[in-house]
């Protein structure tokens, strides 16, 4: 839609306020609202004022003004507000300089699709993730000088075999049995279909939903790729939409990693293709897996760039709670067809010219899609430019190796800080056409280290008084 066209359609649905919308650097959308009447042409143009300095990784309080440019494009009717609500993606842009703003990753994304046509590889990269979620009943934590503790629970859960329910039906999932039961025991069903339905109305094509290998409402709703641009404004407007269909039920959504000891986490497997003028570059028939030489050098650039992609597409602390051996968890850099356990897999399901696709399983929902997708991206260009060769695949249980075998498998970065030392030692692919800067990936790095790893370095852990307290 032209901005006009936006304005037309907001009075046709009765709009009586305006959302504008962006991200922070680490991945929340942030917001605020205006009465519909100061939406104007001019407004797309010029843009809304904010402050800047209360947004995490932005900018300093002696440079707090910055500007909102909306995009026409992004344009729906919010379907949880009381009252009739125009939300509007935008873009940050500098009062000073009227230049766009580096550190807005949205404008990362952007950026990243430019530099993919520029440099004439493709036209088109395709994105399509499949974020797992956990569904809740109840969730508490708390953290005080003398105490700590976190409880979740769920309905479903094999822990509350036992409980008192008035009746207790019995109707719970054994440790990772979680994948595909029937009602009743799968309790979600509807739910599931309610946030399905509530995303087709947004535009947002969603093709299978089920419930995931976790014991406690694990739940997956697979969307339809798009564009790397606009799948990562698909994937805030899918969380968005699936925690307040779960709000309005009485439930609670997390899309923590690993939210539960010892049970499955949550992954967000990210499929990836590029096309040029129609045409699905990553499709050669009769190769291995049937994938092109370009399909197999992206894998390249992903595998030797993985530990660094992974700051931004595995990055909290808790996503190494996920990636352990173990839980189906892909923590081999290796790519193989079929196999669940590397962290590339090249989907069989289809033999198809335009299904062909590589799937990079490691990354979670906890990542800013904008960075994270860029990365991917980036590294798989890299690759295509440089002619990486990834790993000979393996086609077995990867965690059934012999030893001698198993020892020549690298591995994914063991924890957070390790993926940011990986980020900060290699990162000249992400530079490239100026889509990320040294500032952006700075700024990302002290953010990380100061608040999360030292918050975590600092606090006692609950089971270390299990580990210590007699010493």
């Amino acid at each position: 839609m032209t901005p006009n066209e936006v304005i037309s359609y907001a009075k046709e649905n009765g709009a009586k306020m305006v959302d504008f919308r962006f991200i922070d650097v680490p991945g929340t959308w942030q917001h605020f609202s205006a009465p519909i009447e100061t939406l104007e042409e001019e407004t797309f143009e010029e843009g809304v004022g904010f402050d800047g300095s209360s947004v995490r990784g932005f900018q300093t309080i002696d440079k707090s003004d910055m500007i909102l440019i909306p995009d026409p494009l992004s344009a729906k009717i919010d379907p949880f507000m009381e009252a009739k609500t125009l939300i509007l993606v935008c873009n940050v842009k500098d009062p000073v300089t009227l230049e766009m703003y580096t550190r807005d990753p949205r404008y990362v994304a952007q950026k990243a699709e430019a530099y993919m046509q520029s440099v004439g590889i493709a036209d088109t990269a395709y994105f399509g993730p499949e974020a797992e979620f956990y569904i809740f009943d109840d969730v508490r934590f708390a953290q005080k000088p003398n105490a700590s503790f976190h409880r979740v629970d769920s309905s479903e859960g094999w822990w509350n075999t036992g409980r008192n329910e008035g009746p207790n039906l019995g109707n719970k999932i054994p440790y990772k049995r979680g994948y595909f039961p029937v009602p009743p025991v799968d309790t979600h069903q509807d739910l599931r279909t309610n946030m399905v339905l509530t995303l087709r109305s947004m535009g947002i094509e969603s093709e299978v939903h089920h419930h995931e290998v976790g014991t406690a409402g694990q739940a997956e709703i697979d969307i339809k790729f798009n564009t790397l641009l606009r799948m990562s404004d698909d994937l805030l407007m899918y969380k968005y939409i699936v925690k307040n269909v779960a709000k309005q039920a009485g439930k609670t959504v997390t899309f923590m990693p690993k939210p539960i000891f010892e049970d499955n986490g949550s992954g967000m497997h990210v499929h990836q293709s590029l096309w040029k003028d129609g045409r699905n570059l990553f499709f050669e028939a009769g190769t291995y897996a049937d994938l092109s030489d370009m399909a197999r050098h992206y894998i390249g650039g992903l595998l030797k760039h993985c530990s660094s992609v992974l700051a931004f597409a595995a990055p909290t602390t808790n996503s190494y709670r996920r990636l352990v051996p173990g839980y189906e968890a892909p923590i081999n850099l290796i790519y193989s067809q079929r196999n669940r356990s590397a962290c590339v897999r090249i989907p069989m399901y289809s033999k198809s010219e335009k299904a062909k696709r590589i799937e990079f399983r490691t990354p979670d929902p906890g990542a800013n899609p904008y960075l994270a997708f860029t990365a991917m991206m980036m590294a798989g260009l890299d690759g295509i430019e440089n002619r990486i060769e990834p790993p000979e695949p393996i086609d077995l249980d990867l965690y059934d190796l012999e030893p001698e075998q198993a020892a020549e498998v690298a591995h994914t970065p063991q924890d957070l800080g390790e993926a940011l030392n990986a980020l900060e030692d290699d990162h000249d692919y992400l530079l490239k056409g100026d889509v990320f800067t040294p500032d952006l990936i700075d700024t990302y790095i002290e953010y990380k280290r100061e608040n999360e790893l030292d918050q975590i370095r600092l606090r006692p852990h609950p089971w270390e008084f299990g580990l210590y307290y007699d010493i």
